[in-house]
């Protein structure tokens, strides 16, 4: 009987962690493998994770794809990126800014 409520108090948390990244823009199914095998610890790394959908972005001089600021290597064709000349706004604020234009 102990395992299956280590098992429930388990899911419980790796939801709590998908949740916490959902709301964060961070990825669901990630966070919820580390909160449900790392209960308490995953949930409280997940709490100060940072947020993807606040951080700005950068273009790929090569590629032109779109990446978080803190990648250092792009995700597409694989050239080292240094530090960019113009910062392109979160993704957060591009989506605010498409909502008050509609």
């Amino acid at each position: 009987m102990g395992g299956l409520a280590y098992i429930a108090i388990a899911t419980c948390f790796g939801l709590g962690g998908a949740l916490i990244a959902h709301v964060k823009g961070n990825p669901r199914l990630i966070w919820f493998a580390i909160c449900f095998l790392l209960p308490v610890v995953g949930t409280i790394a997940a709490l100060f994770s940072r947020a993807e959908m606040n951080e700005p972005r950068r273009r790929c001089d090569l590629c032109g794809s779109v990446l978080p600021i803190s990648q250092t290597l792009c995700t597409r064709c694989g050239s080292d990126l240094d530090f960019p000349d113009e910062q392109l706004p979160s993704l957060r604020d591009e989506l605010s800014a498409q909502q008050r234009r509609a």
